[in-house]
Protein backbone atom coordinates (compact mmCIF):
# COMPACT_ATOMS: atom_id res chain seq x y z
CA UNK A 1 0.00 0.00 0.00
CA UNK A 2 1.19 3.39 -1.00
CA UNK A 3 0.82 6.30 1.69
CA UNK A 4 -1.58 8.10 -0.75
CA UNK A 5 -3.29 4.81 -1.03
CA UNK A 6 -3.38 4.91 2.79
CA UNK A 7 -4.61 8.71 2.75
CA UNK A 8 -7.68 7.30 0.66
CA UNK A 9 -8.81 4.60 3.20
CA UNK A 10 -8.57 7.22 5.57
CA UNK A 11 -10.91 9.71 3.73
CA UNK A 12 -13.19 6.62 2.57
CA UNK A 13 -13.48 5.59 5.88
CA UNK A 14 -14.66 9.57 7.18
CA UNK A 15 -17.46 9.23 4.38
CA UNK A 16 -18.68 6.19 5.71
CA UNK A 17 -19.03 6.80 9.22
CA UNK A 18 -20.48 10.63 7.73
CA UNK A 19 -17.54 12.26 9.71
CA UNK A 20 -17.04 15.89 9.02
CA UNK A 21 -13.97 16.34 7.30
CA UNK A 22 -11.79 18.60 4.65
CA UNK A 23 -9.05 18.25 2.41
CA UNK A 24 -6.49 21.39 2.06
CA UNK A 25 -3.30 22.07 0.25
CA UNK A 26 -2.01 20.56 -2.97
CA UNK A 27 -4.32 17.39 -2.57
CA UNK A 28 -7.40 19.41 -1.81
CA UNK A 29 -6.37 21.70 -5.01
CA UNK A 30 -6.21 18.44 -7.40
CA UNK A 31 -9.96 19.02 -8.85
CA UNK A 32 -8.58 22.49 -9.45
CA UNK A 33 -5.83 21.89 -11.64
CA UNK A 34 -3.02 21.29 -9.58
CA UNK A 35 -1.17 18.27 -10.72
CA UNK A 36 2.53 17.94 -9.54
CA UNK A 37 3.20 14.86 -7.08
CA UNK A 38 2.61 15.16 -3.39
CA UNK A 39 2.42 12.30 -1.15
CA UNK A 40 1.09 14.44 1.42
CA UNK A 41 -2.33 15.25 2.69
CA UNK A 42 -3.78 17.99 4.96
CA UNK A 43 -6.94 16.49 6.61
CA UNK A 44 -8.57 18.83 8.83
CA UNK A 45 -11.65 17.02 10.98
CA UNK A 46 -14.60 17.86 13.17
CA UNK A 47 -15.10 14.74 14.84
CA UNK A 48 -18.14 14.41 17.07
CA UNK A 49 -18.44 11.56 20.16
CA UNK A 50 -19.79 9.19 18.09
CA UNK A 51 -16.91 9.33 15.69
CA UNK A 52 -13.86 8.08 17.52
CA UNK A 53 -15.50 4.74 18.15
CA UNK A 54 -16.45 4.20 14.41
CA UNK A 55 -13.47 5.52 13.01
CA UNK A 56 -11.13 3.60 15.17
CA UNK A 57 -13.14 0.37 14.16
CA UNK A 58 -12.20 0.80 10.28
CA UNK A 59 -8.54 0.85 11.20
CA UNK A 60 -8.48 -2.21 14.33
CA UNK A 61 -5.16 -3.19 16.46
CA UNK A 62 -3.06 -5.58 15.77
CA UNK A 63 -2.28 -3.93 12.01
CA UNK A 64 -3.32 -0.27 12.66
CA UNK A 65 -3.16 2.10 15.47
CA UNK A 66 -6.42 4.37 15.92
CA UNK A 67 -6.82 4.79 19.42
CA UNK A 68 -10.22 6.60 20.10
CA UNK A 69 -9.46 7.95 23.35
CA UNK A 70 -6.09 9.42 21.85
CA UNK A 71 -8.39 11.09 19.05
CA UNK A 72 -11.28 12.31 21.69
CA UNK A 73 -8.48 13.92 23.96
CA UNK A 74 -6.37 15.23 20.63
CA UNK A 75 -10.00 16.82 19.41
CA UNK A 76 -10.52 18.43 23.28
CA UNK A 77 -7.12 19.97 23.38
CA UNK A 78 -7.18 20.83 19.55
CA UNK A 79 -3.90 19.02 18.97
CA UNK A 80 -2.72 16.88 15.34
CA UNK A 81 -3.45 12.87 15.84
CA UNK A 82 -2.19 9.98 13.86
CA UNK A 83 -3.52 6.77 12.60
CA UNK A 84 -0.69 4.45 11.47
CA UNK A 85 -0.52 1.20 9.22
CA UNK A 86 2.14 -0.57 11.55
CA UNK A 87 2.67 -3.55 8.93
CA UNK A 88 3.61 -0.36 6.51
CA UNK A 89 5.31 2.25 8.53
CA UNK A 90 2.11 4.66 7.13
CA UNK A 91 1.03 7.31 9.27
CA UNK A 92 -1.32 9.76 8.40
CA UNK A 93 -2.12 13.01 10.56
CA UNK A 94 -5.43 14.66 11.00
CA UNK A 95 -6.02 18.15 12.38
CA UNK A 96 -9.03 18.97 14.61
CA UNK A 97 -10.68 21.99 12.86
CA UNK A 98 -10.16 23.72 16.40
CA UNK A 99 -6.58 23.79 15.88
CA UNK A 100 -7.47 25.81 12.63
CA UNK A 101 -10.05 28.44 13.23
CA UNK A 102 -8.88 30.83 10.12
CA UNK A 103 -10.50 27.38 8.00
CA UNK A 104 -14.10 27.44 9.75
CA UNK A 105 -15.59 29.42 6.73
CA UNK A 106 -13.64 27.24 4.33
CA UNK A 107 -15.25 24.35 6.51
CA UNK A 108 -18.57 24.99 6.27
CA UNK A 109 -18.36 26.02 1.76
CA UNK A 110 -16.08 23.12 0.94
CA UNK A 111 -17.45 21.02 -1.63
CA UNK A 112 -17.34 17.11 -2.46
CA UNK A 113 -15.20 16.26 -5.70
CA UNK A 114 -13.93 13.37 -7.69
CA UNK A 115 -10.37 12.28 -7.19
CA UNK A 116 -8.39 9.78 -8.85
CA UNK A 117 -6.15 7.65 -6.93
CA UNK A 118 -2.36 6.02 -8.13
CA UNK A 119 -4.02 2.86 -9.21
CA UNK A 120 -6.72 4.90 -11.42
CA UNK A 121 -9.47 4.50 -9.40
CA UNK A 122 -11.94 6.95 -8.90
CA UNK A 123 -13.29 8.14 -5.43
CA UNK A 124 -14.82 11.85 -3.83
CA UNK A 125 -13.69 13.53 -1.12
CA UNK A 126 -14.41 16.70 0.71
CA UNK A 127 -12.10 19.57 0.27
CA UNK A 128 -11.66 22.91 0.62
CA UNK A 129 -13.16 25.64 -2.44
CA UNK A 130 -10.17 26.89 -4.44
CA UNK A 131 -10.78 30.52 -3.13
CA UNK A 132 -9.76 28.67 0.26
CA UNK A 133 -7.42 26.74 -0.90
CA UNK A 134 -5.56 29.19 -2.35
CA UNK A 135 -5.35 31.48 0.78
CA UNK A 136 -3.97 28.78 2.89
CA UNK A 137 -1.35 28.58 0.26
CA UNK A 138 -0.85 32.09 0.71
CA UNK A 139 -0.70 31.67 4.33
CA UNK A 140 1.89 29.13 4.16
CA UNK A 141 4.11 30.68 1.59
CA UNK A 142 4.40 33.73 3.87
CA UNK A 143 5.20 31.08 6.82
CA UNK A 144 8.35 29.40 4.45
CA UNK A 145 8.55 31.31 1.44
CA UNK A 146 8.79 27.81 -0.42
CA UNK A 147 8.11 28.28 -4.53
CA UNK A 148 5.53 25.29 -4.77
CA UNK A 149 2.82 27.37 -3.48
CA UNK A 150 2.78 30.06 -6.22
CA UNK A 151 3.35 27.11 -8.44
CA UNK A 152 -0.16 25.71 -7.30
CA UNK A 153 -1.45 29.28 -7.25
CA UNK A 154 -0.94 29.12 -11.13
CA UNK A 155 -2.06 25.59 -11.47
CA UNK A 156 -5.55 26.52 -9.74
CA UNK A 157 -5.73 30.20 -11.19
CA UNK A 158 -5.37 29.07 -14.79
CA UNK A 159 -7.69 25.87 -14.09
CA UNK A 160 -10.31 28.25 -13.52
CA UNK A 161 -10.04 31.14 -14.94
CA UNK A 162 -9.68 29.12 -17.92
CA UNK A 163 -13.17 27.82 -17.48
CA UNK A 164 -12.69 24.93 -16.37
CA UNK A 165 -13.86 24.66 -13.22
CA UNK A 166 -17.54 25.03 -11.92
CA UNK A 167 -16.32 27.36 -8.74
CA UNK A 168 -14.89 30.32 -9.46
CA UNK A 169 -11.82 31.68 -7.52
CA UNK A 170 -13.50 34.85 -5.66
CA UNK A 171 -10.17 37.29 -6.81
CA UNK A 172 -11.51 40.27 -4.51
CA UNK A 173 -11.59 38.17 -1.64
CA UNK A 174 -8.28 36.80 -2.37
CA UNK A 175 -6.77 40.12 -2.73
CA UNK A 176 -8.07 41.28 0.48
CA UNK A 177 -6.76 38.24 2.86
CA UNK A 178 -3.29 39.23 0.78
CA UNK A 179 -3.45 42.66 1.75
CA UNK A 180 -3.94 41.45 5.57
CA UNK A 181 -0.97 38.56 5.36
CA UNK A 182 1.46 41.43 4.46
CA UNK A 183 2.74 43.74 0.87
CA UNK A 184 5.24 40.33 0.05
CA UNK A 185 2.39 38.31 -0.03
CA UNK A 186 0.08 40.79 -1.49
CA UNK A 187 3.34 41.57 -4.49
CA UNK A 188 3.58 37.62 -4.84
CA UNK A 189 -0.19 36.96 -5.48
CA UNK A 190 -1.00 40.18 -7.70
CA UNK A 191 2.32 38.79 -10.04
CA UNK A 192 0.91 34.88 -9.72
CA UNK A 193 -2.76 36.23 -11.12
CA UNK A 194 -1.18 38.81 -14.06
CA UNK A 195 1.23 35.80 -15.37
CA UNK A 196 -2.22 33.34 -15.09
CA UNK A 197 -4.27 35.98 -16.69
CA UNK A 198 -2.07 36.62 -19.56
CA UNK A 199 -0.93 33.21 -20.64
CA UNK A 200 -4.51 32.51 -20.56
CA UNK A 201 -4.55 35.81 -22.68
CA UNK A 202 -2.20 34.20 -25.33
CA UNK A 203 -4.24 31.07 -25.64
CA UNK A 204 -1.35 28.91 -23.88
CA UNK A 205 -1.69 26.32 -22.11
CA UNK A 206 0.19 26.64 -18.31
CA UNK A 207 4.05 26.11 -18.65
CA UNK A 208 6.43 25.30 -16.10
CA UNK A 209 7.16 27.78 -13.69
Amino acid sequence: MTAVSFYVQIVQALDEIDAPYMIVGAFGGYPFGITRVTFDIDILVDLREQDFEALSQRFPLPRYYADPEMMRNSIQMGIMFNIIDTNEGIKADLVPLKREPDYEVAFKRRVHRSFVDPAGNTFTAWVAQPTDIIIGKLQAWNEGRSDKHPKDIFAILFFCLSGYSDYEVNLDEVTKEAAQIGRETLDMWNKTLARARGEIEKGDSPRKW
